[in-house]
């Protein structure tokens, strides 16, 4: 069956940076494009990077140039490294293809303290 398991996330000052990674199973990894997303509190789930299976990324504006999204296929995991984090990337980050078609994963919590 698919399973997406999250992980990587914590609590980090502003300015800081951190790696989450999303292992995925029950699919074709090497041939998806895969998302990072995230929802704040009050806030509806947003897209914030896509990798595709050509490994060519896209980002979200509030993130472009301090997120990288990247993937291993051998390992069939995603990740999100955040660099220069600010309180307002606060948020559970989930990962998902592209099109957000698979069964949500429980996401990892990312608090960023001023």
């Amino acid at each position: 069956q698919v399973q997406l398991v999250e992980s990587g996330g914590g609590l980090v000052q502003a300015g800081g940076s951190q790696r989450l990674s999303c292992a995925a199973s029950g699919i074709a990894f090497s041939f998806a494009a895969m998302g990072w997303y995230r929802q704040a509190p009050g806030k509806q789930r947003e897209l914030v990077a896509t990798i595709n299976n050509g490994y060519k990324t896209n980002y979200a504006d509030s993130v472009k140039g301090r997120f990288t999204i990247s993937r291993d296929n051998v390992k069939k995991t995603v990740y999100l490294q955040m660099n220069s984090v600010k309180p307002e990337d606060t948020a559970v980050y989930y990962c998902n293809n592209a099109g957000s078609t698979l069964p949500w994963g429980q996401g990892t919590q990312v608090t960023v303290s001023s």
